[in-house]
């Protein structure tokens, strides 16, 4: 299999820089050029700092992958899922490339971050910059665990790695990044009862409430879908808090083998079911964008540098 890009399936970090860069019309052969460069970046970054536990990705945009690269197409890349119920939605707001950027060190995800811009300015707008943190021990600013069941060790890659099943674009990944702002004052009036029922979890240690306990328009219960056999399934969550004194919120990017799992996370977090249950959460969190990317392997991205 070829080698995917290590910011994938890294650890968890202390600090984050999720970039959005939208490219200039004909600038396609440069940004083919560029893209190992920004590799370089990442490892020149990782090799000089590797206390500070460097990683990154590059991603291309669903909408902009057949312009980069013309006939050569992940078999399930498809468009960010448009959803929208009641005041419930997932708005679009498409980018061309999407840059992640981790370290333990907010100065080294800084000082990344301006060698990217200098090297894409020139053929790309920066549409967004957004700076994630680690937030208490591993918290979302609702005080909950994040992501407490999320895959670990080889079975980041089990879950978030294409293999065989597409071979030509095997080390690659699906991404979903979605940029989510919490209404915490809103929040912070709820008990730690209703809070608890809402997440469908334990605030301190981030275990399931037990089954009898877990309401079914609970956060849990609406992130937990299956396949048409009924196999649960499941991706890589690799989101981060972000905010200041004033807004607040998670920068939410997903990792997985196949789009599917979100798609159906997604539908069925904000169309409401037979008996009109959706995500209670979403009565406490507004997404204000969505984009989907791919993240190819390190070859392929080397290989088509050179045409």
């Amino acid at each position: 299999m070829s080698q995917p890009q290590k910011g994938i399936c890294a650890e968890p970090n202390l600090h984050a820089l999720f970039l959005m860069f939208n490219v200039n019309d004909g600038q396609e052969v440069c940004i083919r050029q560029l893209l190992p460069k920004i590799l370089t970046i990442f490892d020149h970054y990782d090799e000089e700092h590797y206390e500070a536990m460097v990683s990154g990705v590059v991603a291309i945009g669903s909408n902009y992958w057949m312009e980069l690269y013309p006939g050569h197409m992940p078999e399930l890349l498809a468009p960010f899922p448009d959803f929208s119920e009641r005041d419930r939605s997932a708005p679009v707001v498409p980018a061309d490339l999407f840059i992640q950027v981790r370290a333990d060190r907010a100065d080294i995800c800084h000082a990344m971050g301006l060698d990217i811009c200098e090297l894409m300015l020139p053929v790309a707008d920066l549409v967004e910059q957004v700076k994630g943190f680690r937030y208490l021990d591993g918290r979302d600013l609702t005080g909950f665990i994040t992501t407490p069941d999320n895959p670990r060790g080889m079975k980041k890659f089990d879950v978030a790695i294409i293999g065989d099943e597409d071979p030509d674009f095997s080390g690659g990944c699906y991404m979903h990044v979605q940029r989510y702002q919490h209404q915490l004052t809103q929040w912070q009036q709820l008990s730690l009862e209703r809070q608890q029922q809402i997440i469908g979890r334990y605030k301190d240690s981030g275990q399931a409430l037990a089954d009898e306990q877990l309401l079914p328009d609970s956060h849990l219960s609406k992130t937990r879908v299956t396949d048409d056999n009924g196999i649960p399934l499941v991706l890589l969550d690799q989101s981060m808090p972000y905010g200041d004194m004033k807004v607040q919120g998670v920068y939410f990017v997903s990792c997985a083998k196949s789009p599917v799992t979100f798609t159906r996370m997604l539908r069925n977090r904000i169309l409401a079911d037979k008996n009109g249950l959706y995500d209670r959460f979403l009565d406490y969190t507004t997404a204000e964008t969505g984009a989907a990317f791919f993240a190819p392997s390190i070859q392929f991205i080397h290989q088509f540098a050179k045409q």
